[in-house]
């Protein structure tokens, strides 16, 4: 039962293995993971029931202490770097077709947002330095490595206000939220930054100075694909994060659609609930995501291990996975019809 439970979250690398697969048979078999991810799986999730089972007590501490969950975030560590690595050597070395180079870099950015962003989020969320350092790795495949100041310190302390960038408003499309939450995002995490410099009384070029250590580490990752491989592969391999990043910036979308924390007379928000979240308790979408689809849990009490995360009654349900929610929310008048009456619903309740 331990190892089944440790095991089953090996779906998770049916992503990389597609993204392999695309760069190793090329041909029609580029697209693979894109169809595999928004329609295989999404037409799997339709299927299945869910599952709101929630681990005891007993079964939590067990799994909280089970080191084989960790091993299998870290191997993600290495499958990444090798699918990235692959993708350079084979979009500089190949003769392609312009359609097969779009088909590979569609499918190493989805490497880059489910193993790039979304492991280094969990990993981000861990307190030792051993695995932080892992995090912010992973996020250099993707280029967004300001995430994880801007994540930890400002979207989990906003989540669900107007102050925060990564939580879509009631009627804003997404590719709107594109633009603001991308922005937003690497400004706030520059604002989060020097106010932790000044309040240590650092100077902008300490060490401690880690937006600037990010951007000249990503500069000189590309500037190291340019002289080693060409400038059209570092071109490349910056739209392939950038897939990564609005895939990362998709899953936000849906994630806080139209839920808004209550503003006190005192002026403050109401402490973060499980209702300022939306969730999914689709059983394939969890594993390939880590839990991240328990993403009401996750707000509630950030330090919670991805194994550990709750399925609670009081959070909004999608009503689909995350898949088909995000193919969705690119056709925003459709996505507003079902989703406006379910915010309406939260409003309603709480």
């Amino acid at each position: 039962m331990r190892i089944a439970s440790v095991l089953k979250y090996l779906v998770a690398f049916t992503i990389p293995g597609c993204a392999f697969l695309a760069l190793y048979f090329q041909g029609i078999w580029v697209f693979v993971t894109p169809v595999y991810a928004f329609l295989f799986l999404a037409a799997v999730e339709m299927i299945l029931p869910l599952n709101v089972k929630n681990k005891s007590v007993l079964e939590e501490e067990i799994a909280k202490k089970d080191p084989f969950y960790n091993l299998i975030l870290f191997l993600n560590v290495p499958v990444q770097y090798a699918i990235v690595v692959y993708f350079l050597f084979t979009v500089t070395f190949q003769s392609l077709q312009w359609w097969e180079i779009l088909g590979m870099v569609i499918s190493t950015g989805i490497c880059c947002g489910v193993i790039g962003i979304n492991v280094a989020h969990e990993l981000g969320h861990r307190k030792s330095k051993f695995e932080r350092i892992l995090s912010k790795s992973l996020l250099l495949t993707s280029l967004y490595m300001h995430f994880i100041i801007e994540h930890n310190k400002g979207h989990h302390k906003r989540v669900s206000t107007e102050g925060d960038p990564s939580s879509a408003r009631l009627n804003e499309p997404i590719y709107s939220f594109f633009f603001r939450t991308i922005v937003g995002s690497y400004i706030s995490a520059w604002h989060i930054q020097m106010k932790e410099l000044k309040d240590d009384k650092q100077s902008f070029f300490s060490f401690r100075n880690e937006m600037a250590l990010f951007f000249l580490l990503q500069l000189a990752s590309l500037i190291a694909i340019s002289f080693v491989f060409s400038p059209l592969t570092m071109f490349l391999f910056m739209s392939a994060s950038l897939v990564g990043i609005l895939l990362l910036e998709s899953v936000n979308y849906i994630e806080h659609y139209g839920l808004q924390r209550k503003l006190s007379a005192s002026g403050n928000y109401e402490r973060v609930q499980p209702w300022h979240s939306w969730n999914s308790d689709h059983v394939i979408g969890r594993l390939v995501l880590y839990e991240l689809t328990r993403h009401s849990d996750h707000h509630f009490l950030a330090s919670r291990k991805y194994q550990i995360l709750r399925h609670l009654d009081e959070a909004p349900q999608l009503p689909a996975g995350y898949p088909a929610m995000i193919i969705l929310s690119l056709f925003p008048p459709l996505f507003f019809k079902i989703m406006n009456p379910r915010v309406n619903k939260v409003f309603l309740s709480h």
